[in-house]
């Protein structure tokens, strides 16, 4: 893997938007426990697929769902119930 660094960038602070406008695009910045920002690129690469594989994923499950009739805001809800009750298979890297 390798890790050449991006430029420099500042911890997140309130008013820092980490998000595309695109509200279906990955981040513009990938942050670490601590705030920094991931620099290694191929790190970076795979976050924004895994990010665009998965909201193509979730959008062709929606769809499917309207499809066959099912309730736009049930789906919604069970998605965001599906999402908030992920739990980690590690624990945070704070190195």
């Amino acid at each position: 893997m390798t890790h050449a660094p991006l430029p420099a960038d500042t911890p997140a602070t309130a008013n820092e938007s980490t998000h595309n406008n695109d509200a279906g695009a990955p981040p513009k910045v990938w942050r670490r426990p601590d705030g920094s920002p991931v620099a290694c690129v191929e790190k970076i690469r795979l976050l924004n697929e895994n990010f665009v594989e998965l909201r193509q994923l979730a959008q062709d499950a929606f769809d499917d769902a309207l499809l066959m009739g099912c309730s736009e805001r049930q789906v919604r809800d069970a998605f965001r119930a599906l999402f908030e009750n992920l739990t980690p298979s590690f624990p945070e890297r704070h190195d």
